[in-house]
């Protein structure tokens, strides 16, 4: 191949993977600076509304005790919040644990449990049924949520066109401090600088299923086959013009799964989710009709769900291919990628190990982030991927 020809592939690669993971951080950063110079406050209520608190548990018997104990901390009037538990599928004994909780007097509190388990959308469309609140939150079964969650999050609803609003994921950073809780709580201190900007540039470009709230009045039936439900609402909710605003003040925290391996159970799931999600969600590619909703959701998801992965091996075998050719700027170039790649095989016997090596772990992970696409994208082409959650260990 003509050397120009691999030239221009490889600095095209750059500029994908670079602007994707690093690049449009920067630009966002910048668009958020001008905006603020000419933007004014946006509108909170001070009016208080009813809400309706979801939790879908499914075999959650060591944490749905500890998750009603931390629900009913919430700092909200009691007579304006409901509280919803959907156990379908569970049979540890989750709805039992549910039933036989001392509810104290006077909350409002409902369980929804069947025997067949159809998956967490199945479960959350089943509780939209039982909703006569103006808003719904949604939080996972097995995260604590800081008590003034609720009220940080309604008070983003006084603004009309606020649809929804997500809250922010911690990661409670395990003692042992492997590549997994390293990996996973540095990459979400990042996602969350990002969404924080996001939202101020316009909207959130998903929210994670953590913890998120939403107008029921923009609630719409999801297809039941859908693998990241979160998401795919909430950018629906963002499609029909609706803001999706970010609330670091309501946050629900997580320990991080027990190792890689179980980590890599959630990346494959949500990379197989994220490519559905890209197809179902097509038309918000077209930046014309969207605008900046599609210059966010482009720079800040599609890329990293698919072309970002797809050049990282052929950054490297053009290289080699260049730097076989003599030219020096390239030959250090791919000195650069082998140590980044021998960095994570480093990261990855090291965890195997159970040592603690720091340095390596951002390496590894990303590597790992990056081969869960293409283990998604095989199990979305062959039809492969439940809805079923199939749960990661998590640290204790």
């Amino acid at each position: 191949m003509h050397t120009q020809l691999l030239e221009t592939l490889f600095w095209s690669g750059m500029f994908v993977v670079f602007y994707a993971y690093l690049g449009y951080g920067v630009v966002l950063f910048a668009c958020v600076q001008v905006k603020r110079l000419f933007s004014r406050s946006a509108p909170e209520t001070t009016i208080l509304p009813e809400v309706t608190f979801v939790v879908c548990a499914y075999n959650e018997k060591d944490w749905i005790a500890q998750k009603i104990a931390n629900s009913l901390a919430l700092e909200y009037p009691a007579p304006l919040i409901r509280y919803l538990f959907v156990t379908d599928g569970s049979d540890d004994g989750t709805d039992a644990i549910v039933q036989s909780y001392p509810f104290p007097a006077g909350v409002q509190w409902q369980l929804l449990h069947q025997p067949e388990r159809k998956g967490k959308i199945a479960a959350f469309q089943r509780a939209m049924q039982y909703v006569q609140t103006p808003v719904v939150i949604s939080t996972d079964a097995n995260t604590l949520v800081n008590t003034e969650a609720v009220f940080n999050i309604v008070r983003h609803f006084g603004d009309p066109q606020v649809g929804a609003v997500a809250g922010e994921k911690r990661i409670a950073m395990a003692d042992k401090d492997d590549a997994s809780s390293a990996g996973e709580g540095i990459y979400w201190k990042y996602e969350s600088t990002l969404k924080k900007w996001d939202a101020e540039l316009w909207s959130v470009v998903g929210a994670a299923g953590e913890l998120f709230a939403f107008r029921t009045e923009v609630y719409e039936h999801v297809p039941s086959d859908t693998i990241v439900e979160d998401f795919y609402l909430t950018m629906r909710i963002a499609q029909k013009g609706y803001r999706v605003q970010y609330e670091p003040g309501a946050y629900a925290a997580e320990t991080s799964s027990v190792s890689v391996a179980e980590e890599l159970k959630r990346k494959v799931r949500i990379a197989a989710g994220g490519l559905q999600a890209v197809v179902r969600l097509a038309p918000l590619l077209n930046i014309f009709r969207y605008g900046v909703l599609s210059f966010q959701y482009i720079s800040h998801r599609v890329l990293r769900w698919t072309l970002a992965p797809l050049f990282l091996p052929v950054l490297f075998f053009v290289n080699i291919a260049l730097a076989t050719r003599g030219l020096p700027l390239y030959k250090w170039l791919l000195l650069a990628q082998v140590l980044f790649y021998a960095a994570a095989l480093a990261g990855y016997v090291l965890e195997r190990q159970k040592m603690k090596v720091k340095a390596f772990f951002i390496p590894y992970y990303f590597c790992v982030m990056n081969y869960s696409m293409y283990a998604g994208f095989v199990r979305m082409v062959r039809g492969n991927q439940s809805v079923l959650w199939e749960k990661a260990q998590r640290s204790v």
